[in-house]
């Protein structure tokens, strides 16, 4: 009986070194445009143009090692389908330059006041890529839409 145990344990292992060796294919990401998205989503991945940068909070100071600077800059950003407010954080602020073309990554939409931010955290990327060909459409800006969290009951 021992070897019977010891040949399912073999084979047991073998199988899982083979599903290690398999190389898991990377999904191509999808890209969408300003004017698709919608309160409460994530995992967009976007295109985009930094029309302007404020500095909205800076704290902390550089020359202490123990404590961290947090800055954190309100950034309009756009493509061709329209325009949002952008929330950037700590290294993100540098990259946020007026006339940069940016890719971003598992972006998502928080809601600030009833309208909408794009926000990168931790598990996303923002990119700096080749400048984009598109012309910004500033007249819609989809943070300036108010939002109303309605209860809706079934009857």
């Amino acid at each position: 009986m021992a070897t019977t145990t010891t040949k399912t344990q073999k084979s047991q292992g073998s199988e899982s070194q083979e599903n290690a060796n398999k190389i898991t294919e990377k999904r191509k990401p999808v890209f969408v445009k300003v004017d698709q998205l919608t309160p409460g989503t994530n995992g967009h991945n976007l295109i985009v143009k930094v029309l302007n940068s404020n500095t909205v909070l800076q704290k902390g100071r550089a020359a202490s090692q123990h404590l961290r600077q947090t800055r954190i800059s309100e950034c309009l950003i756009g493509d061709e389908t329209g325009t949002i407010l952008f929330t950037a954080r700590n290294d993100q602020v540098d990259v946020m330059k007026p006339g940069t073309t940016l890719i971003l990554r598992n972006a998502k939409i928080d809601m600030f006041k009833s309208s909408m931010r794009l926000a990168v955290d931790k598990w996303g990327r923002v990119e700096v890529t080749q400048p984009a060909e598109f012309v910004v459409k500033e007249d819609n800006n989809l943070s300036l839409v108010e939002y109303e969290l309605v209860n809706v009951t079934e009857e």
